[in-house]
C-alpha cells in the first residue's frame, strides 16, 4: 500500500495498534520503508486522528521498551538453533 500517505497512516496506525506491530514488522507487512512508517506514525498519524496517534504512541514505546528482550531472543537463538527459552 503505497499510495496516499493519510490513507496509509491511518491503515498503518490501526494494524500496529491491533497487532502490536514493530515499526519493521509493519513495514514488511505494508512494502514500505521502515522511515516511511515511522514518518507515518509519528508526523502524518498525529495530525489526522490524535486518538489513533496516541494509542500508536503506547504500543511503540512498550516494543521499545521490550527490544533488548527480543534482541537477546534472536541472539539465543542464533548460536543455540534446538534450546527453547533462557540458558
Amino acid at each position: 500500500m503505497k499510495g496516499n500517505p493519510e490513507e496509509r497512516a491511518i491503515a498503518l496506525g490501526e494494524y500496529v495498534t491491533q497487532t502490536g506491530a514493530t515499526v519493521r514488522s509493519a513495514a514488511k507487512k505494508f512494502g514500505i520503508s521502515k522511515s516511511t512508517v515511522h514518518k507515518d506514525l509519528t508526523e502524518r498519524l498525529k495530525t489526522q486522528n490524535r486518538a489513533l496517534y496516541e494509542s500508536v504512541q503506547r504500543v511503540l514505546q512498550l516494543n521499545k521498551e521490550e527490544r533488548h528482550l527480543r534482541g537477546g531472543a534472536a541472539t539465543r537463538q542464533k548460536y543455540h538453533p534446538n534450546t527453547h527459552g533462557s540458558f
